[in-house]
C-alpha cells in the first residue's frame, strides 16, 4: 500500500467524529426481522454525511447560544490590555465546577482548522474560530458531566477499540500512533481521556435524544413534496467520489512535488479505467477513503465551492483532478446527479454478526475475549461464522446464522457501520463495541442496486429522522445548558 501522508493526531480525532458529533445519533430502529445491529441514520439529501467523511454533508450545528452563561467582569471588559496575547495558560470558562483552559480551546480550534482544510473550505476569522471551539467544549463538558451523573460508564475495552480504530484509519500501528501523539505534545492518557469523553457524549445522546424522535408518513410525504418543489427550481444533488493526497502543513517544495506526482499517478490510473473505490482505499488520506471514497448524494450547496467548480461540466462517471487546496490534491469522480435529491442507485452490504450482550454478569472486556476466541476458530477454519452465530449469538438474528441481509450504507449504528465499511468480502472484524453489546462482524458481499420507489421512500424516512434527530439534539442541548452553570471568564486567544 502506498504510504499515506503524515498522520495528524488531532485530525484523526475528527475521523472519530461518529463518537462525538451530533451527526452521529444512532437510531433505535432495527433491520426488519433482525436485531441489535440497529439501523442508524441514512441520508437521502443528507443533513450530515457519514461521520468520518472528509467533506461533511452540512456544517456542524451552530453553537448553542450563550444565554445561560454567567459572564465574569474580566470577560465583560474588552480593553486592549485584557486582549493582549499571553504566554501562560489560563481559564476561559467554567462549566459547573469544571474549568476550560485557553490551551484546550486552541487545541480544539486546531482540530476544526484541520477539518476545514480537508474540506477545502474558507477559514473564518480567528476570533470566530476560537468562539466556535469554546462553544463546542462547553457543550461537550455539559454532556460528559450529565453522562457521569447518570451512571453511564465506558469500559477500557471500548476506549481500546476506539484507539485501534484511529490507528487503523490512518494505516499506522498503535506504537506509531503513540509516537506521533508524543511528537505533537499529546500524551496517551490525554488522548484516551478524549476518546472516553466522546464515547460518553455519544451514549448520553443515544439515551436522552432518540426517544424524542418519531417519523410519521405525513413527515415523509412533506419531505418528498419539498424535494419535488426543489427540483422545479432546478436544484440538483450530486454524489462525488473523493481521493485526497494530503500535503503536510509547511511542506517543502520537494514534498509538494512528490504529493502532486502521486496525485497525477492516481488520476492517470483512474482515467485508464482503474476502480475508483479500490484506489481510494489504497491512496486516499481522507477518512472516507477506507470505505471507497464515496461522499454520498447531497445538495450541491453542501459541497465545497472548489469541488463544484471542478465538476460543474463533468459527466457522470468522469474523473477530474488533481485539484489543489490548502489540504492537498483532490481527485473527484462524479458518481451520480439527481434533480430531486433522491438517489437512484445505492451500494448495499450483506453482513452477518455475532452479538454478546453486556450486563452484571459479563463486562465488555469479557465479551470481547470470548468473541476473539470465536474469531480465531473462524479464521483458522475450525468453525464457520454461521454455525457459531447460531450457537453463541444473543441477537434475534442468531437463528439465521447471524444473517442481517442486504442493507444500505449508514443503516447501522456508527461503530458497527464503521467496522463493516473497513471489511473486504469474507473478512471478519475484531470485536466491536456498540450500545447493544459486543459484536463480531463478517462481510458477505457488496452490490450496487437500482432503488425502487419503496426503497427511496424508506431512505427518505431515514433522512427525515436524521433531520429530526439534529433538531431534537439542539433542543436538548439548550435545555441542558440552561440547567448548567456556565461562567465565561477571559476570552480565548
Amino acid at each position: 500500500m502506498t504510504p499515506r501522508a503524515r498522520y495528524s493526531a488531532l485530525a484523526s480525532l475528527m475521523a472519530l467524529a461518529l463518537l462525538a458529533a451530533p451527526a452521529s445519533h444512532a437510531q433505535s430502529q432495527k433491520p426488519s426481522g433482525k436485531a441489535a445491529a440497529p439501523a442508524a441514520r441514512k441520508s437521502v439529501a443528507p443533513p450530515k454525511a457519514a461521520a468520518a467523511a472528509a467533506v461533511p454533508a452540512t456544517p456542524a450545528p451552530a453553537a448553542v447560544p450563550a444565554a445561560a452563561a454567567v459572564p465574569a467582569a474580566a470577560a465583560a471588559s474588552a480593553s486592549p490590555q485584557a486582549l493582549a496575547p499571553r504566554s501562560a495558560d489560563y481559564i476561559v470558562a467554567v462549566v459547573n465546577s469544571e474549568p476550560i483552559t485557553n490551551n484546550e480551546v486552541r487545541a480544539r480550534a486546531a482540530r476544526i482548522t484541520d477539518q476545514m482544510q480537508a474540506q477545502g473550505a474558507a477559514m473564518p476569522p480567528r476570533e470566530q474560530l476560537l468562539h466556535e471551539a469554546l462553544e463546542r467544549l462547553i457543550s461537550e463538558n455539559i454532556q460528559v458531566q450529565l453522562a457521569l451523573e447518570s451512571g453511564i460508564k465506558v469500559d477500557d475495552y471500548a476506549i481500546d477499540q476506539a484507539e485501534r480504530s484511529v490507528a487503523q484509519q490512518n494505516d499506522v500501528s498503535l506504537q506509531q500512533l503513540h509516537r506521533q501523539l508524543a511528537q505533537e505534545g499529546i500524551s496517551v492518557e490525554r488522548f484516551r481521556r478524549e476518546l472516553r469523553n466522546q464515547l460518553l457524549t455519544l451514549r448520553i445522546r443515544e439515551r436522552d435524544v432518540e426517544s424524542r424522535v418519531k417519523v410519521s408518513d405525513a413527515d415523509v410525504d412533506q419531505f418528498m413534496q419539498e424535494q419535488a418543489q426543489g427540483a422545479d427550481q432546478a436544484t440538483q444533488a450530486i454524489n462525488l467520489g473523493h481521493i485526497l493526497i494530503e500535503v503536510p502543513e509547511n511542506a517543502s517544495p520537494q514534498q509538494v512535488a512528490e504529493r502532486q506526482a502521486r496525485a497525477d499517478e492516481v488520476a492517470a490510473k483512474l482515467k485508464a479505467g482503474a476502480d475508483f473505490a479500490a484506489l481510494a482505499r489504497e491512496y486516499s488520506d481522507a477518512p472516507e477513503g477506507r470505505s471507497g471514497g464515496e461522499l454520498g448524494l447531497r445538495p450541491e450547496d453542501r459541497y465545497p465551492e472548489l469541488f463544484l467548480e471542478a465538476t460543474a461540466k463533468t459527466a457522470v462517471g468522469a474523473v477530474v483532478g488533481p485539484v489543489r487546496s490548502s489540504a492537498g490534491f483532490h481527485i473527484l469522480k462524479v458518481i451520480e446527479r439527481s434533480k430531486n435529491g433522491l438517489p437512484t442507485m445505492a451500494v448495499q452490504t450483506h453482513a452477518r454478526h455475532i452479538l454478546l450482550r453486556v450486563g452484571p454478569n459479563q463486562t465488555e472486556a469479557q465479551a470481547a475475549a470470548k468473541l476473539e476466541e470465536l474469531r480465531q476458530r473462524i479464521v483458522s477454519g475450525q468453525g464457520s461464522f454461521e454455525a457459531l452465530a447460531r450457537e453463541y449469538s444473543q441477537d434475534g438474528s442468531s437463528s439465521q446464522g447471524g444473517d442481517l441481509g442486504w442493507s444500505y450504507p449508514g443503516r447501522y449504528v456508527p461503530e458497527f457501520q464503521q467496522a463493516l465499511d473497513q471489511l473486504k468480502p469474507g473478512e471478519v472484524s475484531q470485536p466491536v463495541v456498540t450500545r447493544f453489546g459486543v459484536h463480531l462482524i463478517q462481510l458477505e458481499g457488496r452490490r450496487k442496486v437500482k432503488l425502487t420507489q419503496r426503497e427511496q421512500r424508506d431512505l427518505v424516512r431515514d433522512a427525515v429522522r436524521s433531520k429530526k434527530l439534529d433538531e431534537a439534539y439542539a433542543n436538548w442541548m439548550r435545555e441542558e445548558r440552561a440547567r448548567a452553570y456556565v461562567e465565561m471568564r477571559e476570552p480565548p486567544q
